[in-house]
């Protein structure tokens, strides 16, 4: 019999980082999914390292590699994996290794060029090592920048999503103290304007209520205490309010405004930095955040977490947030779908 109901949405799951926790919760996830899956499963990995992992967390999954894409059909009685190249028979958990680095890198590779031929219909991805990566030779930061440019996407931001909370950030990976040169007119207009345009298509709001932080304590208080709020934040809130008919509201002191977001006042917060907004939600969230990568002209998402290193050895990582990051990847891509059904017909 299938190992996953037919007719849903078509996933594939990306390698990540074989040394980290990455392959670990996937195949957990699928586990507390299989009798209610909301996807239709595909793994960009080879079949035998899924199984040799399923042995050593003792789950009874099966899996095999398929030898041409096409294979992939509904009624499968194991989980299909796509990947041409073999891991290392041992591998060392825990430990940055660029051979590993680099199949990660391959496999989202794969799934972007799945996704842009239509191929999949979303793609999650398991967490890779930034410092691995530059390590291996690679000079993308991160996921969110290299799928972006495989995509050739100009207009990408992230956003954190989780107990209640859609956190969209206008600068990401960066020192805090470059955070203040970065925070733009533009930077600021741009995040707002594409976290209104992904709430109505990835997330079904139809006039959505957007607040914004300020930079500085009290939100610079009128300048006392610095004046990115005066010069940069508030007029590009400004330019954003006659370019969409959201609700935008700010800037406000972040060290208030996030208890009346967990109290639903807002269904988004546009923050300036990444701790700003990631504080709050994996505190709120409790290890079930999920990223998502808007702008992409297919769905992203993935865990809220990194490699784990430190923790991948005993094999004892927590999969909430990979099952929330499989089923939200479903829900966005309904949601899209049915936006553009929606905007065809007008």
């Amino acid at each position: 019999m299938p190992i996953f109901p037919l007719g849903k949405e078509r996933i594939a799951i990306t390698l990540g980082d074989p040394a980290g926790i990455g392959p670990e919760v996937t195949l957990k996830a699928l586990q507390c999914l299989k009798k209610n899956s909301p996807a239709k499963i595909l793994l960009l990995g080879p079949a035998a390292f899924y199984h040799d992992l399923a042995e050593k967390l003792k789950l009874k999954i099966l899996f095999k590699n398929l030898a041409a894409f096409s294979e992939w059909k509904d009624g499968l009685p194991f989980i299909p994996c796509y990947f041409e190249e073999a891991l290392p028979k041992k591998i060392l958990l825990g430990a940055s290794n660029n051979l590993l680095t680099t199949r990660a890198v391959r496999s989202i590779e794969l799934a972007v060029y799945l996704a842009m031929q239509n191929a999949i219909d979303a793609i999650v991805t398991p967490p890779i090592n930034k410092a691995g990566l530059k390590k291996a030779g690679f000079s993308m930061p991160g996921h969110t920048e290299y799928l972006a440019d495989l995509s050739k996407t100009k207009r990408y931001e992230m956003m954190l999503v989780g107990g209640g909370l859609r956190v969209a950030l206008v600068t990401r990976h960066i020192p805090l103290k470059d955070v203040s040169r970065n925070i733009s007119f533009k930077r600021v207009e741009e995040t707002i304007l594409l976290t209104d345009q992904e709430l109505r298509r990835s997330f079904g709001f139809r006039r959505p209520r957007i607040v914004v932080c300020g930079l500085n304590p009290h939100a610079g208080e009128q300048g006392n205490l610095g004046m990115e709020e005066d010069l940069q934040i508030a007029p590009a809130l400004r330019s954003a309010r006659k370019k969409t008919n959201a609700e935008i509201t700010g800037p406000l002191s972040p060290d208030t405004l996030f208890y009346d977001a967990v109290k639903g006042d807002y269904d988004a917060e546009v923050c300036m930095y990444h701790d700003q907004g990631l504080i709050p939600l994996k505190m709120i969230s409790r290890g079930s955040g999920v990223n998502v990568t808007l702008g992409l002209p297919f769905v992203r998402t993935s865990p809220d977490h990194g490699t784990g290193y430190d923790i991948a050895p005993a094999f004892a990582a927590d999969p909430g947030s990979m099952v929330e990051a499989i089923r939200l990847a479903c829900l966005i891509f309904q949601n899209r779908r049915k936006y553009a059904r929606a905007h065809s017909r007008s």
